[in-house]
């Protein structure tokens, strides 16, 4: 596993040993396909935010290729030591903040909320074939950690069918690599968050 492009580049990331291991990292070719259709305009200057973060990759290719700052959200000990590494090896601390919650108790975290909010990008990945995207993506529109405009990207088996819609929250693409799937969502405009 390895970062694809941007400032960190062919950095090669530490995951997690063997089948069966409790962090699923994204694969790299649905990463690359994943940030090709984001593109370089959505990564720009942009505050993202990683639940069920892993290994980290997702935001530290985001953080690689143009984004600000990577808020990380993972509640497995051995998760977020692996996400610590991975930002060493991207030299990249200044841009990145871990932090230690259980989302499938409490989306987001309980009034522990990071400094950063308004994120222009959010990826979801909760373990596969769960059921649970409606419940996140309307915690997330409640919390109001969207920002206008923003992009949400739930990962899931690609297989799953995932709503078109939860709240204001509209599905607008959905993409499938092997296994691997993902949703594309965007806030409508309206009032609250």
């Amino acid at each position: 596993m390895r970062i694809i492009a941007g400032l960190a580049r062919g950095r090669r990331l530490i995951s997690p040993g063997g089948r069966g291991a409790a962090i699923r990292p994204t694969a790299d070719r649905a990463r690359e396909a994943l940030f090709s259709i984001l593109g370089p305009e959505t990564l720009a200057g942009a505050a993202v935010l990683d639940l069920f973060a892993g290994t980290g990759a997702l935001g530290l290719e985001a953080i690689s290729r143009g984004a600000r700052r990577a808020v990380f959200v993972d509640f497995a000990p051995s998760a977020l030591g692996i996400i610590q590494q991975n930002i060493a090896i991207c030299d990249c601390s200044s841009q990145a903040l871990v932090v230690r919650h259980d989302l499938l108790k409490d989306l987001p975290w309980g009034g522990r909320r990071p400094a950063v909010e308004g994120f222009e990008l959010i990826f979801l990945d909760p373990p596969y074939r769960q059921g649970w995207a409606e419940r996140l993506l309307s915690g997330l529109q409640a919390q109001g950690l969207l920002a206008p405009g923003g992009t949400v990207v739930f990962e899931d088996h690609g297989a799953e069918r995932l709503p078109e819609a939860v709240g204001r929250l509209r599905l607008f693409d959905r993409r499938r690599y092997g296994d691997t799937g993902f949703w594309f969502y965007r806030l409508e405009e309206g009032e609250g968050g």
